[in-house]
């Protein structure tokens, strides 16, 4: 069997924030938002990056586009370096390479006519003649459920679940290879969640487009991914292709998250997996393991040394000292 195209592929991606103090604004630390993740995302699939808020989901998206600058690591388009582009390269890849931003109101811009928010960029990178570039736009709306009198309309008239339309006809309008989707669909209705994401696979079957999904819901990770990468605290602590990882979760971090996920069945009794205490600080986080201090299984070592993130099952990578043993359950 021939190995799958990868569209992306982060090795050892790193993000800190400074933190400084004093008059001379002297760094005494610093805020490791991401600290050392590896993935890759195949060509026409969809990868969930999952966690609680404040691991570092959203900050790996806005790296991998530039719009922050990454304090170590490679991200790979293509087998392409984004980080090693200069100014002109990386105006070039920018149509191959769009996000969707998680909050449809303020990601567009108030002054602008959704004609204009949608087609901007597709005149400013010739992706097709001024003679054909209204019907142009007007054919992606209709691809996004948009009426063809909204063109000339602004983003006030319309409620969120359109104007979440709206932004991934921006994104799509120049035929990406990978869309960065940042909690698509968090500020929405439940109804309409169901719409966006659904418009998001028909998108994805039409153009072949991959996906990284970032969310905290994991029943819309577990409808729309075919990869899923766990966080915790800048760091990944599991990875499977979804049916596996919803099916034999590994790490006790994941195995929280998936029993707090209701299940629309009142005969059916959950086992909750509480954990205790808040989340450590990403300033100083703890040592070993980052999870030990919440975690129910937790052993001296946990404490004491790092866990590898490696493979212990075909396509199932884990973090966890449980596992370190050769045995997997």
């Amino acid at each position: 069997m021939s190995e799958k195209e990868k569209t992306l592929e982060l090795i050892d991606l790193k993000k800190y924030y400074p933190i400084k103090k004093g008059v001379l604004q002297k760094v005494v630390g610093h805020v490791k938002a991401v600290d050392g993740v590896s993935f890759h995302i195949n060509k026409g699939e969809t990868f969930g990056l999952v966690g609680e808020s404040g691991c570092g989901k959203s900050t790996i998206g806005k790296t991998i586009i530039r719009l922050t600058p990454p304090t170590a690591g490679q991200a790979l388009y293509k087998g392409t370096d984004i980080f090693s582009l200069d100014k002109k390269s990386l105006r070039t890849l920018r149509p191959h390479v769009q996000m969707i931003f998680q909050d449809p109101y303020s990601s567009l811009n108030p002054k602008m006519p959704v004609g204009e928010i949608i087609g901007e960029a597709v005149r400013e990178h010739g992706i097709v003649s001024d003679k054909d570039y209204r019907e142009y736009v007007m054919n992606i709306m209709k691809i996004c459920g948009l009426r063809p009198y909204h063109i000339d309309r602004y983003p006030h008239e319309f409620s969120g679940g359109q104007r979440q339309r709206i932004c991934i006809a921006r994104s799509i309008a120049l035929n990406p290879d990978l869309v960065i989707a940042d909690e698509p669909v968090s500020a929405l209705d439940v109804s309409i969640q169901a719409q966006i994401i659904n418009l998001m696979k028909d998108i994805q079957q039409r153009n072949g487009i991959s996906y990284l999904f970032i969310s905290h819901d994991l029943s819309v990770v577990e409808y729309i991914s075919d990869v899923v990468g766990v966080m915790y605290l800048g760091s990944l602590v599991e990875l499977a292709p979804k049916k596996e990882l919803f099916k034999h979760p590994a790490h006790p971090y994941t195995q929280a998250l998936l029993s707090a996920v209701p299940v629309p069945d009142p005969d059916v009794k959950m086992n909750r997996v509480l954990l205790q205490g808040d989340i450590p600080s990403p300033v100083n986080p703890p040592s070993g393991c980052k999870f030990h201090t919440r975690c129910p299984y937790a052993k001296p070592i946990c404490s004491e040394v790092t866990p590898e993130f490696k493979e212990h099952a075909p396509g199932h990578k884990c973090a966890c000292h449980l596992y370190n043993d050769g045995s997997w359950v």
